[in-house]
């Protein structure tokens, strides 16, 4: 038996709910029941695509319905509740996933050292959801943060090296005994291939980088890092102390001197 097509697989799942369920849900679901072995590196995304994709091509007519951001229902499901068709008339239809909004498009958080094998060419790998195809994100560029069992111990951009590159010198230098986990942040999104796509412009992603970097470098103040973070001109102001005449009466804006 092969692969039920991804509509026929949402409506699958939604029939089974007395409630709205994220696409994100609706893709763990899919991969439970086993309704698709093949899902993509993107499921998740693949679902909210093909209801998207319903909603603006076939209009009322399309067996879904939009409750709240990224939450969806049937159609036949709303007619016997009226409160949320209202609701969902409101919102409108959403926009189709593209990829995330914003300069960062994926992300890993406290990742183990211990389950890569570090070579000059290592592969960092990971994956949307259970189910899901393994992407590599060797390749990623953005920003990574090194961990003890604690602590972040230092923060580093991965600019003109990318990300497998940068943590697998880490292994050998300085840093090595001092880091066992490791979290990033990446601008090149991930297409439902399993690939990763092109930044969209080179030069900003590396002003978006550096900036990055140097806000969580002067926010955190990671040990090993010896430097402030390139680029970081802000001039530091150090808090002043309000005092007042008495508890009970706090001077307005306008008396910020503190005097009585």
């Amino acid at each position: 038996m092969g692969d039920v097509a991804w509509r026929d697989a949402i409506i699958e799942v939604l029939k089974k709910e007395d409630e709205a369920l994220h696409y994100t849900t609706i893709a763990e679901r899919i991969v439970s029941a086993g309704l698709r072995e093949t899902v993509g590196a993107t499921p998740a995304a693949t679902v909210n695509s093909t209801i998207t994709t319903s909603l603006r091509n076939e209009g009322d007519d399309s067996p879904f319905r939009r409750v709240s951001r990224g939450e969806y229902v049937l159609a036949t499901q709303l007619e016997t509740k009226p409160s949320r068709a209202a609701s969902a008339e409101a919102l409108g239809e959403e926009e189709t996933l593209e990829g995330a909004e914003g300069p960062i498009q994926a992300l890993g958080m406290f990742w183990d050292r211990g389950l890569v094998q570090w070579t000059s060419n290592p592969a960092i790998l990971g994956r949307q959801q259970i189910g899901a195809d393994v992407v590599d994100m060797a390749e990623q560029r953005g920003i990574y943060l090194l961990h003890d069992v604690r602590d972040v111990v230092y923060i580093g951009r991965c600019t003109d090296r990318p990300l497998g590159r940068r943590l697998y010198e880490h292994t050998y230098d300085r840093l090595n005994p001092r880091w066992t986990r490791f979290s990033w942040f990446g601008l090149r999104p991930v297409l439902e291939d399993g690939t990763l796509g092109e930044l969209a412009d080179g030069h900003s992603a590396d002003v978006v980088i550096t900036a990055m970097e140097a806000l969580l470098i002067e926010a955190l103040e990671p040990p090993q890092n010896r430097r402030r973070g390139d680029g970081f001109s802000g001039v530091e102001f150090i808090q002043a102390v309000q005092r007042w005449c008495s508890p009970d009466t706090r001077p307005s804006p306008e008396r910020s001197s503190g005097r009585c």
